[in-house]
Order: structure tokens, then sequence, then C-alpha cells
């Protein structure tokens, strides 16, 4: 067995641990509203506010954060479409999806990668927000895990493009 398929296997494996939980079921009721935060909408909506009413970083936080999304979602389709990793609920018959995916693939996590490019750029911003900032992104992480919809490697996968992104274009932009 070759190093890529023991770590498929050990993901698979944890992918059916957690969803072997107790009370898996009741979690993913609220795993769709942790995960419903990561649909985008509330980042927008953070970065207008920030932009309109903080005067010392909103601005240059909403630009940031913009430029690191532009990076983040080309680089994640193009990953998504030519990786083709098949969701869970696809490949093992045993588990279910507790929600509808917007698309057939699963790897890396979109939802995960929007999340750390938000908090990447948020903590570089507002640095008192770094710890519940990426507690944020790491429960929608979870929570597309506990929907049945995401290995934990794709979660992993997305973390590290949108910290990647978003980590570059702070560099770049000379914020950090």
């Amino acid at each position: 067995m070759n190093s890529l398929q023991k770590l498929s296997d050990l993901d698979t494996l944890a992918f059916s641990w957690c969803l072997q939980l107790p009370k898996a079921k009741q979690m993913a009721r609220v795993s769709r509203q942790i995960s419903r935060l990561g649909d985008g909408f509330l980042y927008l909506a953070v970065g207008i506010l920030l932009a309109l009413f903080e005067a010392e970083d909103g601005a240059d936080f909403l630009k940031a954060g913009l430029l690191a999304f532009l990076l983040e979602l080309p680089l994640y389709l193009l990953l998504k479409r030519t990786i083709r990793r098949d969701r869970p609920f696809v490949v093992l018959e045993a588990h279910q999806a507790f929600i509808q995916p917007a698309d057939r693939f699963s790897f890396p996590s979109g939802h995960a990668s929007a999340a750390f490019v938000f908090v990447t750029v948020l903590a570089c911003f507002y640095p008192s927000l770094l710890i519940v900032g990426y507690l944020f992104a790491v429960l929608i992480g979870a929570a597309r895990i506990m929907l049945g919809v995401h290995y934990p490697a794709d979660i992993l996968a997305g973390a590290l493009l949108g910290t990647s992104c978003a980590a570059l274009v702070l560099n770049l932009g000379g914020y950090i």
C-alpha cells in the first residue's frame, strides 16, 4: 500500500469516527447553522461595515480581504476541478450528507478556505480577534465534516490554501 493510499485510509477513518460520535445527527442541525456562516455573506458584510465605520484600518481590511479572495477563489476552483475527489457520502455508502453540497467534489473545502482567508486577514488588522477568529474558522471546517460533505484532509487543505493566499496578499501589500 502506497503512502497516498495510507493517508486516504486514515482520512476516511477520521471522517467515519466523526460521524459516529454520539448525537452526530443532532449535531447536524447546529452544524448547518455554523456552515451557513461560512457561505460568504458574513465576510463581505463585515468588510463593508469595517470599511464604513472603522476609519483606521477598515478600508485596508476590505481591500486586502477582497484581493485575498480574488487570489483564493480561482486557485480553489482549479484544485477542485483538477483533483476531483468525490465527497465522502458518494464513496462511503454507510454515510449520508445532511445537506446538498453545491458541487460534486470535496477537495479542498471552499468553506474552510474562505474562512481561513477571512480570519487570516482579520487577525492581521485586528490581532485581538486572532483566537476567536481561528476558532470560528475551525468550527466552520468541523461543521462541514459533521454534515458529511468533507473529509478532514479537505478541511486541512482548504485551511492551508486560504491561509496561504491571505498571507501572500498581506505580505505583497505591505500589511505585515
